[in-house]
């Protein structure tokens, strides 16, 4: 799931967690509910300890020859847990993978990389009488799963910068996605669009900066970011707490919220938002990944929340 996520794309991912490779990968098919995008999104990949057999009734490919398919540099024997410690006191840092010559750095947060993993051209899943426009900024595949499973609900998957305005549909969703949500003018235009006209919004994880965005707060960049699982966040508007996963270096400054909106979840690590919610209830946005798998799913709710709402 991390490797194929669409947000980590063009990062170097460091693994604390042993056995890595002892499973083996499935069988890697168009679309297959396995995997979060059709390529390994992920610049590099370090880890402590390597297992050079794998085991698996599902597996097809080592993990290593999978990430030469797509010429995606790994190297192990490294003490990811020094690593750690040392990103935990410097924060997010630059990195490069060198062998005999060195490289430049490769910097992902001076471009637009949302456009390099967006969709190129539309595309429409599932069948129901209510359409939900989905702005790909990076979106995993899993949301898609979420959505339209439910009944009555199609989706219409539209690229980043895609003018909304062209399209017929009930409700807007806004995914997650790479880098800085300000760079992304094209989707806060769309978010701002819905807004203007009551057009019930769910955005997830840069879905929602961007929406934030679109509302008039503002966004800046974490020290560390928020990776993984087991992230405690509380909801504000009930008090009750949930386990999340997520992966994102930016988030929204609750400061800068407009007065017709809210803080709806926070995390309970450092208390950075979580998530937005319009006191009309028609518009909505949460910073973790509730269709995440593997993961806890006790925040699928949120879907159906959105579909009430359309």
């Amino acid at each position: 799931e991390s490797l194929t996520d669409p947000t980590y794309y063009g990062q170097i991912l460091a693994l604390t967690y042993p056995l890595i490779g002892n499973y083996g990968v499935p069988e890697f098919l168009p679309d297959s509910p396995a995997f979060e995008s059709d390529r390994i999104q992920i610049r590099g990949l370090v880890v402590s300890d390597y297992s050079t057999e794998s085991n698996h009734w599902n597996s097809r490919q080592s993990l290593s020859d999978w990430l030469k398919t797509f010429k995606i540099p790994a190297i192990t024997g490294i003490d990811t847990r020094t690593l750690t410690k040392i990103l935990r006191e410097k924060g997010t840092m630059l990195g490069k993978i060198t062998l005999d010559e060195d490289i430049p750095y490769y910097d992902p947060n001076r471009q637009n990389i949302v456009a390099e993993v967006s969709c190129s051209e539309p595309r429409t899943y599932g069948k129901g009488k209510k359409r939900i426009a989905l702005l790909d900024c990076g979106c995993k595949r899993n949301i898609i799963t979420q959505l339209s499973a439910r009944a009555n609900c199609e989706v219409l998957r539209l690229p980043w910068d895609a003018d909304v305005r062209q399209h017929d549909f009930n409700g807007l969703f806004i995914s997650n996605g790479p880098g800085d949500p300000q760079m992304c003018t094209a989707s806060i235009d769309s978010a701002r669009y819905a807004l203007e006209n009551n057009i019930p919004i769910l955005g997830i994880c840069l879905g929602n900066q961007i929406l934030a965005l679109a509302a008039g707060a503002n966004t800046y960049k974490l020290k560390y970011g928020h990776r993984g699982q087991n992230q405690p966040v509380i909801d504000q508007t009930v008090g009750r707490c949930y386990i999340t996963s997520q992966n994102h270096g930016f988030a929204v400054n609750d400061k800068s919220l407009p007065e017709d909106w809210q803080t709806w979840f926070s995390n309970l690590n450092d208390q950075t938002n979580e998530g937005l919610i319009h006191r009309s209830g028609r518009f909505m946005s949460v910073q973790f990944h509730p269709e995440a798998a593997p993961g806890p799913l006790d925040t699928t709710f949120i879907f159906n929340r959105f579909l009430d709402v359309l």
